[in-house]
């Protein structure tokens, strides 16, 4: 078993995971099952890795509510098949570690390929994932379920 599958394990038998320094704390109405308790001890470590913050803020859990999230939207919303929408949530993804994370040029360097600059790439990758079968209509898209106009839009959904 996986750290992942541990997760989900631990989760599908009504345990709630968080961290405490460098303590995995679990909370439960019922005593979980041993099978599931020997899973997270074995992988306590990389557990823990998965539900830490990083750098931005995020961690490997956020970051899998942010792609469901997008893909549900597109799915229903837009009337995707669920592969489609996820390839499109996958995309909302790059675009949003992209911006959360830009690539800094030294001090002094000129960057002349507009693919350089973080912004310009998320703009260009939100137009392609906004298109009209993502809710979008001319210059107008739904977010969230409010009609937004102009093509100003940094993120696809």
């Amino acid at each position: 078993m996986s750290a992942i599958a541990a997760l989900k394990a631990a989760r599908a038998a009504g345990v709630e995971l968080a961290l405490d320094g460098d303590d995995l704390v679990l909370k439960a109405a019922s005593a979980p099952p041993a099978a599931v308790l020997d899973a997270l001890s074995r992988h306590k470590a990389e557990i823990m890795v998965l539900l830490r913050p990083a750098e931005d803020g995020w961690s490997a859990e956020d970051w899998q509510v942010f792609f469901e999230e997008r893909a549900g939207i597109v799915e229903f919303d837009g009337g995707l098949p669920r592969a489609e929408a996820e390839a499109q949530a996958f995309a909302c993804c790059v675009v949003e570690w992209l911006n959360r994370n830009p690539e800094r040029s030294p001090a002094g360097a000129a960057h002349h390929d507009e693919m350089a600059s973080p912004s310009k790439l998320a703009q260009k990758t939100a137009r392609a994932v906004e298109g009209p079968r993502a809710g979008a209509a001319g210059n107008q898209a739904r977010v969230h379920g409010e009609r937004r106009r102009g093509a100003g839009l940094d993120r696809a959904l």
